[in-house]
């Protein structure tokens, strides 16, 4: 009565070398995401197409024309343009006064790209902690 003495394959994955692979690559990106951060910095909406929840305080809405000029829709002569420092001090002023008030950039589709930017950091320089982007839902 001879016992057989086969092994049976073994079934199981050693994962320590997975685990230090991960760890590796999670200590690199905490390093890097930093560092990949550049330019104005604005709040971006969580989902593309949900309405803004206004919670009864009107927006502060800038709007830029084809030809770049700003308006602001505070005040009287809402349709003359302004220049940026006025854009500033009246943003500012505003924000002074009611300062959960929600500001908004409406830019025409034509428009340079550096000039919204430019609004963004005026608006960044009047201490506005985030800016909205206001598009046409219908397009």
């Amino acid at each position: 009565m001879a016992r057989s003495n086969k092994r049976r394959p073994m079934g199981e994955i050693n994962v320590v070398p997975y685990i230090d692979v991960m760890l590796v690559l999670l200590i690199i990106f905490m390093i890097t995401a930093p560092l990949i951060q550049q330019g104005v910095e604005i709040d971006l909406p969580q989902a593309a197409a949900e309405q803004i929840d206004d919670n009864n305080i009107q927006p502060l809405v800038v709007t830029v024309d084809k030809q770049g000029q700003y308006f602001l829709d505070v005040g009287e002569n809402t349709d003359k343009p302004i220049s940026t420092e006025t854009l500033q001090i009246k943003v500012a002023a505003v924000l002074r006064n009611k300062p959960k008030t929600p500001v908004m950039i409406r830019g025409d589709k034509g428009v340079a790209y550096g000039e919204v930017v430019r609004a963004m950091t005026t608006l960044q320089a009047a201490g506005v902690p985030s800016v909205g982007l206001l598009t046409d839902p219908n397009n």
